[in-house]
């Protein structure tokens, strides 16, 4: 294998991210569900105020996967922690520890910012993903119910 590199993205990525989204949705089975496009994602992850964060993991020069990230707030530890938001790895390219490797650089940067934790969700029919989450060691927080409103719902509530 060409040598696998994990780095931030920079806003010249931005084609390939949202590559990356597109086909993370298809794996999904929610293909027609990505709304954004590139001048959104450009502007939302290298605007003025940045939402999220992107690590890239690269074979030569071709982006085998990416991992999307923000930071939450933990209040019982008074400090912030990471929500992996995104964790994709091209089916092609699977297998090789590109995962791993952008789940331990998430690691790094964790370690770094000093975070309480690392969170992110899984769906529930995903077994592989599952197991290999379980492989590293983290658990399901089974007594938690992830609970959302959608745009429309937002703007019902917001009045």
């Amino acid at each position: 294998m060409t040598e696998l590199t994990i780095r931030p993205a920079g806003e010249a990525d931005v084609p390939v991210i949202l590559e990356l989204i597109r086909a993370l949705a298809e794996y999904e089975r929610a293909p027609n569900e990505v709304v954004c496009d590139e001048a959104r994602l450009r502007e939302s992850l290298f605007g003025d105020k940045p939402d999220a964060e992107v690590l890239l993991a690269c074979i030569g020069a071709e982006a085998a996967g990416f991992a999307v990230f923000f930071h939450n707030y933990s209040t019982w530890w008074g400090r912030r922690g990471i929500y992996l938001e995104d964790l994709f790895v091209r089916p092609e390219m699977r297998g090789r520890g590109i995962g791993k490797a952008l789940l331990r650089a998430l690691a790094v940067i964790a370690r770094e910012r000093d975070c309480a934790r690392m969170e992110w969700s899984v769906l529930d029919w995903n077994q592989p993903a599952i197991d290999f989450y379980r492989t590293l060691g983290a658990i399901p927080k089974d007594e938690w119910t992830v609970y959302r409103l959608n745009r429309p719902e937002i703007e019902k509530l917001a009045g």
